[in-house]
């Protein structure tokens, strides 16, 4: 069965830990933050310790560079090393390599889903330290001021302000305000900075991949703005095997830009929850025709050929692609009963 494939495969990418690599490939044998948010997806719902434990691997990263956390609560980065990293070796430690470390989503993200497993019951919070934490990342992303701060974004690029960041930000903050100290007003700042710069991703992009984050997990846009991110990624970067991050994107581009193949499942999710049952059914295909018998779903198409790329599997894929799936089913089952 399908389901105990895709679950096998992300199995594999489990380290003894809790967190996730975000592939099995010598270029991606890292632990992403929000990679291994997006991984653990699958197991929300589910009464499995994935979930929570993921989540206790990246308190227990957290724990480690807290000192950093400590100074960045009162004094912004200027430098990027200074961000706290968005990439870590399977060991949890930072990589002392120049990178795009300025990614406030990837911040966003992990309050999001310790919030939103909180509140599904999944035992994220082991203890007060845990909380200390919750309220120390809160206080890095005031001292950000996150609702105009530039940032490296999902695809650690150029620094620019991005929606997609600023919107994880605001449902990450959203998701924690009961478990610590939350101002309203850092809340209705990034309200503020959506509502101006959407549905644009930034100065730069008018659409973006990353815009689906604000329609699906963090549920931050009304349901007109919803739509037209959604109907603007899907007319706009949909391509053959997947979607493209935006355009002129140069990551593995031989004449095109690359195709990523979760594009397919997040836009059907993001139909999904617009309650669009007829538009998700068209990305079950599509969906089905990026994911192997083996279910070791690649990162991406490299543009301009039909050949993946070696980061295979991409566990984010992977997981997108079998949630989907399954929604799919149950929707299909509870219209046929």
């Amino acid at each position: 069965m399908y389901t105990e494939k895709a679950l096998r495969v992300l199995d594999q990418m489990r380290l003894p830990n809790g967190a996730y690599t975000a592939s099995l490939s010598q270029d991606y044998n890292y632990v992403w933050i929000r990679d291994v948010v997006y991984t653990v997806l699958p197991y929300i719902n589910l009464p499995s310790e994935r979930y929570a434990r993921a989540y206790h691997a990246l308190f227990d990263l957290f724990k480690t560079y807290e000192w950093k956390i400590d100074i960045h609560r009162k004094k912004r980065p200027i430098y990027l090393f200074e961000y706290i990293h968005s990439r870590y070796s399977t060991e949890l430690k930072e990589m002392h390599v120049e990178w795009g470390h300025a990614q406030n989503d990837a911040i966003g993200a992990f309050l999001w889903g310790v919030g939103e497993g909180y509140r599904l019951g999944q035992n994220v919070i082991r203890d007060e330290k845990d909380l200390q934490i919750l309220q120390k990342l809160v206080d890095y992303l005031e001292c950000l001021q996150y609702w105009n701060a530039e940032d490296n974004g999902m695809w650690e690029e150029n620094m620019e302000l991005h929606a997609s960041s600023v919107g994880a930000c605001v449902a990450g903050l959203n998701a924690v305000k009961i478990l610590v100290h939350v101002k309203e007003e850092l809340i209705r700042k990034g309200e503020n900075t959506l509502r101006r710069i959407l549905p644009r991703e930034s100065a730069t992009k008018e659409t973006d991949l990353a815009l689906l984050s604000l329609v699906y997990p963090y549920r931050v846009v009304d349901r007109d703005t919803a739509f037209t991110i959604v109907t603007n990624v899907s007319n706009n970067l949909e391509r053959k095997y997947g979607v493209i991050r935006y355009k002129n994107d140069q990551y593995y581009n031989q004449g095109s830009e690359a195709e990523w193949c979760f594009g397919f499942p997040w836009l059907g999710l993001c139909y999904l929850e617009l309650g669009l049952f007829e538009q998700a059914n068209e990305y079950i295909e599509k969906t089905n025709k990026i994911v192997p018998d083996n279910w070791e779903v690649p990162e991406l198409y490299i543009g301009g050929t039909n050949k993946p790329n070696g980061n295979t599997p991409l566990a984010w894929s992977v997981s997108l692609s079998y949630i989907f799936l399954l929604k799919m089913e149950i929707q299909t089952t509870q219209k046929i009963s």
